[in-house]
């Protein structure tokens, strides 16, 4: 039986303790359960047990709930009322703050940088203490204040004697008498020139004076007394007139030396613009870039299309326009004359010199090279052949201009300790660390920016904590896994550092290889000793091994969980209960390891991959087995596989899927696959209506059976009014949504039951058409599992719903919105509707590549989805997987192992082989995991 502490609820002090009693929401079995305060908590069960309900849904919307009740009337009004979750009670809840593993951020212009603030601390670093360098000559730019100039000449000894000037701007269409009268008029009675000083009247009296070219205005002369504070007074005075006169020049003359001040930025004959917070922001249009408007990449024409397989040599067509007939003849000049300027065009692409290689697109005297045959298209676009031509090489490269840092190009000459903010936004996080903790700073820079240099090295310095170091500030926000952005979210807590709230987290380890999960299970015990009560549900086992409580829910997923099974240390689980977790924890139960691994002749070759950190690596994937890609966190599995392997097999069949990255060839025998699946975490559809029952094509089915009934037949119905899409049957106040949706202006929207369908989604009478007494809208509701059983007479309708029962989802609802699906759910039905019948049957060999498929997965459900991936297998198809699962890697029928670190450190191939084999090597991070499981 269950073991839970034998404590009565109703008696417990709700100053230690978060106390929940009788929550019922989604499948919850009226489960009552205290959580200790100030402590490191772990919820674990089967996928689909309660976890979420209990943690998000109960005590994280019953935060969120008290939050907007404590809000004045005013501001309650626009945020509507929010459901109370179906609980007797919760007692002694803390402010709540959840960090789910959705990449939320849609916009294109948000970067790890901004998201995390260091950017806006960076910008005002940048804009108050750095420095601009002229790139002609590299010296400072400087411009001097009056305070300048007056503080230079007061550091003059006592009773010197100074001139004060301005260079006379002569007026175009003014003669220089003219001018000189016009001076006096304003005040002026003597100018400088030719050494000596002149008075103007006198030379007015002359008919043309001699003064040569350089003529200075004598604004001010004194002999300087330190002591003297009316004196400080005129000579400042004076200087800000020099500079207006002088149009921002002045000129000091001491003794036999001079000294020229100027109030212009500017240096070498260029004007620089000085640095502002506007200067070095790429979402505003003063400091964008210009080319690419801040976007970091343009529409240009993609080197990887031009040349899209780099084996071949020039003569034998690598220039992909070049080919045609037409176009033969921008070819003939360079394979005639190669010879004079000594080109190989007998030679493959890829090992071509830089230089040569860059010739292709420049060109010389005896031919003319790729840049101008794309200009000579563009001037062609009134033809249809040349607008389709240059589309077909067209894609999105990095900014020339910035080098994709987004930033106008003169924002690179400010620099603080020898680095521009450029420089830093291209750097991954580990390197730009060091540099924030030994910056160098004068005593008055130091006044000025210590504080801001302190809150940039505290939050790098937690991004690097939570494994998170290979990424750049430049990186797109929308380019992040869910489990990358969740640790942002995370490390953007820890620099706010808040005391005394609840952080719910759902399952931050996901992405990261058990060697950097020991880093962030520090970093989840900093934020509990600062004072917060910390919920983790999770289900790695050095997660709950770290917990000082473990919650267990259960004892099954959907209809069969939502009970407490256990709550308790590690050490009590391990021993006593009989639950799952405890079963596989123990040892008594284990994903099993295969009795032999397949074996495999042919294999897709990948030559040279050296996007992002890869180091030029060389790497086979084996066809027809289940290849795992491992390697530590940012060490370039996804790159690997996301910018190399799938982009260029997409390209092999058609489609034109984003630019690859940079390879020299794909080889080995990659023409025996027909088709390339990516199953990725994205979700399954945009829209809420979209549900897994629709997305493995059982609805029809479902709708064609209702019509069928004796009562809808008699009322005239067909299967479109059992459509929650289509105008007919459905409740039109929500539009078969079953809720309405309230917009907040400043607040993540609300979703409210409708009050007219209840959330039955539709209308009356075609929810009086029964099927086994059971409505639509209780179909809709029912688990996949309980709805195998229910529809077990109806083969069509069963045997698309039983794959998704496969893949370990038996516990959502027909009806779930995809948008309540996690990552690791949305990715498990896309592999069910592979695994539907005839799903794969038109495509004999199929490439499936899955990123992290164990996201979300208890030990229990891991079982159920290597069954599902050795069927695909079974069917001939080809399984790769990016993943850090161990029971998933021990299960591989071979491993490619990249690393040793992340980032610039990581992108070597370390290890291909069997798990027997790599479970030798001796330095090897993932085989020192491996090691307990094989």
């Amino acid at each position: 039986m269950a073991n839970i502490p034998d404590y009565n609820i109703d008696e417990l002090d709700a100053r230690q303790n978060i106390i929940i009693k009788g929550a019922r929401v989604h499948n919850l079995k009226n489960l009552s359960v205290a959580l200790p305060r100030n402590q490191f908590i772990v919820i674990t069960g089967l996928s689909g047990s309660g976890k979420s309900s209990l943690a998000f849904d109960t005590l994280y919307a019953e935060g969120q709930r008290m939050y907007v009740e404590s809000l004045s009337s005013y501001a309650r009004q626009f945020l509507g009322r929010m459901d109370k979750p179906d609980v007797d009670y919760i007692k002694g809840i803390s402010p709540a703050i959840a960090i789910e593993q959705k990449v939320s951020i849609k916009n294109n212009r948000s970067t790890v940088g901004t998201s995390t603030e260091i950017y806006d601390y960076l910008k005002l670093l940048y804009a108050r203490i750095g420095k601009t360098y002229s790139p002609v000559s590299g010296e400072v730019v400087q411009k001097d204040s009056v305070a300048d100039v007056v503080d230079f000449i007061f550091s003059l000894e006592d009773e010197a004697r100074v001139m004060i000037l301005a260079p006379l701007h002569q007026h175009t269409d003014r003669s220089l008498a003219k001018e000189l009268d016009l001076l006096l008029q304003k005040g002026y009675s003597r100018i400088y020139a030719n050494g000596q000083v002149y008075f103007i009247e006198e030379l007015l009296e002359e008919k043309k004076p001699k003064l040569g070219k350089e003529v200075y205005i004598l604004v001010d002369r004194a002999v300087i007394y330190k002591s003297d504070e009316d004196l400080q007074f005129r000579i400042a005075d004076s200087i800000q007139t020099a500079f207006f006169e002088g149009h921002g020049e002045c000129r000091v003359i001491f003794g036999e030396e001079e000294r020229v001040f100027s109030d212009r930025f500017e240096l070498d004959g260029v004007v620089f613009e000085e640095p502002s917070v506007n200067f070095f922001s790429f979402n505003n249009p003063y400091g964008a870039c210009q080319t690419c408007e801040g976007f970091g990449s343009v529409l240009g024409i993609d080197p990887d299309l031009v040349i899209p397989d780099k084996s071949l040599t020039v003569y034998e067509g690598a220039i992909a326009p070049w080919r045609s007939d037409k176009m033969n003849e921008w070819l003939q000049p360079l394979v005639k004359n190669g010879i004079r300027f000594d080109f190989p065009i007998h030679r493959p692409y890829n090992e071509l010199t830089e230089a040569e290689q860059e010739l292709l697109w420049t060109g010389n005297k005896f031919f003319e090279g790729l840049n101008d045959f794309f200009k000579h298209i563009q001037g062609q676009t009134h033809k249809i052949q040349y607008r389709v031509m240059l589309s077909r090489y067209r894609g999105r490269t990095t900014c020339p201009e910035c080098r994709g840092s987004r930033l106008r190009k003169d924002a690179s000459y400010v620099k603080v300790n020898g680095k521009s903010i450029t420089d830093l936004v291209l750097m991954p996080l580990t390197q730009v660390l060091p540099f924030f903790r030994n910056i160098e700073l004068t005593q008055h820079e130091r006044n000025v920016a210590e504080r801001l240099v302190t809150e940039v090295a505290n939050r790098l310095s937690y991004l690097e904590r939570v494994g998170l170091g290979y990424l750049t500030l430049n990186r797109l926000s929308n380019t992040l896994s869910g489990g990358e952005s969740q640790r942002i979210n995370l490390a953007t807590s820890l620099g706010s550092a808040l005391v005394g709230s609840m952080y719910i987290l759902d399952e931050p380890s996901i992405g990261l290889h058990p060697k950097d999960s020991e880093q962030l299970i520090g970093v989840l015990r900093t934020l509990q000793q600062l004072g917060n009560t910390v919920i983790v549900v999770e289900h790695e086992e050095e997660m709950m091994k770290a917990a000082d409580q473990l919650i267990d829910i259960g004892p099954e997923a959907g209809s069969g969980g939502g009970n407490l099974m256990f709550q308790g240390t590690f050490e009590e689980m391990t021993r006593s209960t009989d639950t799952y977790t405890a079963k596989y924890l123990s040892g008594r139960m284990e994903v099993p390891v295969p009795l032999q691994r397949r074996k495999w002749r042919n294999a897709i070759e990948i030559t040279g991959a050296r996007e992002n950190n890869l180091k030029n690596l060389n790497v086979k994937f084996p066809l027809g087995v289940m290849t795992v890609i491992t390697g530590v966190s940012g060490s370039g599995k996804s790159t690997l596989i996301k910018k190399i392997l799938y982009p260029a097999m997409q390209k092999l069949h058609g489609s034109t899927a984003e630019a690859t990255g940079k390879f020299d060839k794909l080889g080995g025998d990659y023409g025996k696959i027909d088709h390339v699946e990516f199953v990725d975490q994205n979700p399954i559809g945009k829209s809420s209506r979209s549900n897994p029952v629709t997305y493995v094509k059982a609805y029809d089915a479902i709708r064609t059976l209702y019509a069928d009934q004796p009562l809808a037949k008699s009322r005239g119905f067909k299967p479109s009014h059992f459509s929650f899409n289509i105008e007919g049957g459905r409740c039109e106040v929500c539009q078969g949504e079953g809720q309405v949706k309230i917009e907040m202006q400043f607040m993540a929207d609300i979703y409210l039951t409708c009050e007219s369908c209840h959330g039955h989604r539709f209308k009356q009478d075609v929810l009086d058409i029964k099927y086994k007494e059971k409505s639509i809208s209780e179909v809709l509701n029912m688990t996949l599992a309980d709805s195998i059983d229910f529809f077990a007479d109806q083969v069509k309708i069963s045997e698309r719903l039983k794959p998704l029962d496969d893949v370990g989802l038996g516990y959502i609802r027909l009806g779930q919105s995809s948008n309540t699906l996690s990552g690791g759910e949305a990715q498990r039905v896309k592999l069910a509707s592979f695994l539907t019948k005839g799903a794969t049957s038109h495509h004999e060999n199929i490439l499936f590549i899955f990123d992290e498929p164990s996201t979300g997965l208890h030990f229990h459900d891991i079982s159920k989805l290597l069954t599902s991936m050795n069927a695909l297998i079974e069917n001939g198809n080809t399984v790769v997987i990016i993943e850090h699962n161990m029971d998933i890697i021990k299960c591989a029928d071979w491993i490619i192992d990249l690393g040793p670190e992340g980032g610039t450190n990581g992108g070597h191939l370390l290890f291909e082989g069997t798990p027997e084999e790599m479970v030798k090597l001796e330095d090897n991070d993932t085989a020192r995991f491996l090691k307990g499981k094989v």
